[in-house]
């Protein structure tokens, strides 16, 4: 009589949901090194727990040394499967809060920065609607660049994301919610500030160090920085800003978010009637699979907020 052969994982713990999480993480990531901020453990802790992992399926996973990291055909195999599985455990989280009279759980958010305290667009409304209307949900919010915010969006990592419209990309649907004006800066600090002739200022602007974005969101704006000369790079508003206020660059950015230090006499747009385009503000969903009805409620609101 022959004996049957034992399954080599009879049952998923939270445990392997875990490490499988982990696994996830890695390959998305690229490797065990880019994994570490991410996760916010050690190398060595990411490795012990690869190690682990593999040992209770019995596979080996990746390949990681001095040539880098990759797949193997079995690991390959495997993150698709969790990926798989993550999906559908998703999916049961949702389906069980949809059972309840009053919405719970997690609202996961994930956006561009400094969008928040817009005045063309009240988040702030937004929010405080959403918690008179469930107050019993949580709100995570993450920042993150463009392309991580529409990853993470598809592969389900979050609910809602936040974005400067520059494409349709597929498997996502775009919620337009208002625009901001973005200008040419220069602070006092910088030789241009006290440039009052338009030619001559034209000019020079053509040299002057200029701060590129990183990527090109719609042909407007893409128009603004043709002839510039990068110097510098800097997605993010802030640290943007920090350059152009260092007074050796000159870059864009949203007038309401240039208009404390415009005020303060400590910048200055560039040729406003020439060097300036338009940012639209849209928010992305995933337009394929179940959608919660804490998610439903969320665009509702939204879409209010664009009607006032």
């Amino acid at each position: 009589m022959t004996q049957a052969t034992r399954p080599v994982l009879s049952q998923i713990s939270d445990y392997e949901i875990r490490l499988l999480k982990l696994f996830n993480t890695i390959v998305e990531c690229g490797g065990f090194s880019a994994a570490e901020t991410e996760l916010n453990i050690s190398r060595s802790t990411i490795s012990v727990h690869m190690t682990n992992l593999e040992n209770r399926l019995k596979l080996k996973l990746c390949r990681r040394g001095r040539s880098g990291f990759a797949l193997t055909d079995d690991g390959a195999v495997i993150y698709e499967s969790a990926k798989w599985l993550f999906s559908k455990l998703e999916e049961f989280r949702y389906t069980v809060n949809e059972l309840h009279e009053a919405l719970s759980g997690e609202l996961k958010i994930v956006s561009s920065d400094n969008i928040w305290l817009e005045e063309e667009f009240s988040l702030v409304q937004v929010f405080s609607r959403l918690a008179e209307e469930a107050p019993e949900v949580n709100v995570s919010i993450d920042v993150a660049h463009m392309t991580e915010i529409e990853r993470r969006v598809l592969s389900e990592d979050a609910d809602i994301g936040f974005v400067h419209y520059h494409r349709d990309l597929e498997g996502l649907d775009y919620h337009h919610l208002y625009k901001v004006h973005c200008f040419l800066y220069c602070s006092d600090k910088h030789p241009l500030f006290n440039e009052s002739d338009p030619q001559a200022l034209e000019e020079q602007i053509i040299d002057a160090k200029f701060i590129h974005p990183g990527i090109y969101t719609n042909p407007e704006t893409s128009a603004q920085v043709q002839g510039l000369q990068p110097a510098a790079r800097a997605y993010h508003y802030e640290p943007r800003a920090a350059l152009i206020l260092s007074g050796h660059y000159v870059g864009f950015l949203p007038e309401s978010f240039a208009q404390r230090w415009v005020e303060s006499g400590r910048m200055k747009a560039l040729l406003p009637k020439q060097k300036s385009h338009h940012l639209s503000i849209a928010a992305i969903t995933r337009n394929h699979g179940r959608q919660s009805r804490l998610k439903a409620l969320f665009l509702q609101l939204l879409a209010e907020q664009v009607d006032i």
